[in-house]
């Protein structure tokens, strides 16, 4: 079935959101693995993949890479070899004197992205069997930049001098995952015409507030202005034909709990402001996603509006836009006791470059899939 046809045929549509996160996307991947286990097996399928089953797929940072690797069709199990076998490969040190400006070499994690995804593979690639976005923040005009191969956006049109299409799949992934402080900026050409190219520098989609991609990927998905080309196309709302799940890589609200405030120089605070950044950015789309949507399912918000389960929301009809999932861990020592995790310790787990911590991570993400995940959350939209 060609990407069009998926966009437009009748039915219900499921959409998929994966968190930015660094190494913890190993995480992510474990309750990935759980779904697409639940699914499968409802759907009687030998070779199902979660991309028979989502019809959007979005992703931030590391979640842009999982996004990208389930929208070709890969299963969660390859993807989960891939961070396995080439996790301390994409995360080489860099050299001294490069230390004060980014932590880790490119060119590593480049190749990885480009022997993946293949270098002639692009946006527009007839491999996506999905809608794909990819969300990295454009630091050459200073706004964000959500990315999607919806053929009927405005400046997807093949007949457009810069048709984002035509843009290597490797790089737009590779500019997503640029952390500031971690990796050095992307730069992209794009083109504007035969006389005109324009370069850009684009860094990590967690720079933005879309870190967690749930929300925007609704409107991307429903509002008419992301449907330029044929708005009529745009998908229905409604909790009984929209299925949203967001699926987070941790997070570790308690981890400078001793800080001292002498600290907080600016050396400080330029490595501590990327984390800082993505975790305001998740909750907020995630907070967004549980007052428009019927929340099925997630952790507490905070203690003033705990899971919105079931809550009313703001509409005066009451009605929800989606049905919504959000599955997530919380990384401190109350949150891992609480999963049974009482051997890990929260250290190992919480830094985005934990490459020594990939087997506690899995761990970790294995229990959240054992104790969250339920069949019963995916009613009314389970595979046909």
């Amino acid at each position: 079935m060609s990407l069009a046809a998926r966009i437009e045929r009748e039915g219900t549509k499921k959409l998929l959101a994966i968190d930015g996160g660094g190494i913890r996307g190993v995480l992510a991947l474990e309750v990935l693995q759980r779904i697409e286990d639940l699914l499968k097996a409802r759907s009687g399928k030998a070779d199902f993949r979660l991309a028979d089953y989502f019809d959007y797929i979005a992703g931030t940072s590391t979640g842009g890479i999982i996004a990208a690797g389930l929208s070709i069709g890969k299963s969660v199990k390859e993807i989960l070899e891939f961070y396995q076998n080439a996790g301390a490969q994409m995360f080489v040190k860099a050299n001294l004197l490069h230390r004060l400006r980014y932590k880790f070499e490119d060119e590593p994690l480049a190749a990885q992205l480009k022997n993946v995804f293949g270098v002639g593979t692009t946006l527009g690639s007839e491999t996506l069997r999905t809608l794909l976005l990819l969300v990295m923040r454009n630091a050459s005009t200073d706004s964000p930049w959500p990315i999607c191969n919806n053929p009927y956006a405005k400046y997807n049109d093949r007949m457009h001098p810069g048709c984002n299409l035509d843009l290597p799949l490797w790089q737009l992934i590779r500019a997503s995952t640029a952390a500031p402080t971690y990796f050095p900026p992307e730069v992209i050409v794009l083109s504007q015409g035969k006389a005109h190219e324009r370069q850009f520098v684009f860094v990590d989609g967690g720079m933005t507030m879309y870190n967690n991609p749930a929300f925007q990927m609704f409107l991307m998905a429903t509002l008419d202005r992301y449907w330029a080309a044929r708005p009529e196309a745009r998908w229905r709302s409604g909790a009984e034909r929209m299925l949203v799940v967001s699926v987070g890589t941790g997070t570790s609200p308690d981890a400078r709990q001793s800080l001292d405030p002498d600290k907080m120089n600016l050396l400080f605070n330029a490595t501590a402001i990327p984390a800082a950044l993505m975790y305001a950015a998740l909750n907020e789309q995630d907070l967004l996603c549980r007052v428009f949507g019927d929340c099925r399912v997630g952790d507490p918000i905070d203690r003033e509006l705990g899971d919105l389960v079931g809550s009313a929301g703001p509409l005066e009809s009451h009605q929800k836009l989606f049905t919504y999932l959000r599955y997530n861990a919380e990384l401190t020592r109350e949150g891992l006791d609480a999963l049974g995790c009482r051997d890990i310790e929260p250290e190992a787990v919480q830094q985005l470059d934990s490459i020594d911590g990939i087997p506690e991570l899995r761990s970790v993400g294995k229990r959240v899939a054992e104790t969250k995940v339920l069949e019963r959350h995916f009613e009314g939209f389970m595979p046909g």
